[in-house]
């Protein structure tokens, strides 16, 4: 019986730490804030779109925009937040690019996050602001910035 008792904590205690954030990883889980639909506010005449988050696993969210006009749904983007190498990644997946493209998150707060990569033609940066049930997507270089505006389509 003593046997089973300690194998099962043994068990339990292994289990349990393999659940458990590595303490020198960036906190994935203030990332959370975006899991989710967020429909766009600001799209032009006769489109609307949504960009859509949900979290696969401890170390990645899985996301994907969309444009719709008329009957037609369009995905425009792939996108994927994970964890590599110590480092939070977003990374784009669009048709004009003939491969993802990574963007080094380079800061994260309670509200919102920063991504960068400086070798992209555009975006060089990429940047999401939280503010309760509004969502605020900026992609910006080279002096140039675009807005996307969100409001949470789930609760």
């Amino acid at each position: 019986m003593r046997k089973i008792l300690i194998i099962s904590l043994l068990l339990f205690n292994g289990i349990a730490g393999f659940a458990q954030r590595n303490p020198a990883e960036p906190d994935m889980s203030k990332l959370d804030g975006l899991v989710g639909k967020w429909t766009r506010t600001n799209a032009k005449p006769g489109t609307s779109g949504y960009e859509q988050w949900e979290r696969k696993s401890l170390t990645e969210l899985k996301g994907f925009v969309a444009r719709i006009k008329g009957s037609d749904t369009i995905i425009t983007e792939r996108t994927t937040l994970l964890l590599k190498d110590n480092a939070i990644y977003y990374v784009a997946d669009v048709k004009e690019n003939e491969k993802p493209v990574y963007f080094k998150l380079t800061q994260l707060t309670d509200n919102g996050f920063v991504c960068e990569n400086p070798e992209h033609d555009f975006p060089k940066m990429i940047t999401y602001t939280l503010d309760g049930n509004k969502l605020k997507a900026t992609i910006s270089g080279d002096g140039k910035a675009i807005d996307y505006l969100f409001v949470k389509a789930d609760k």
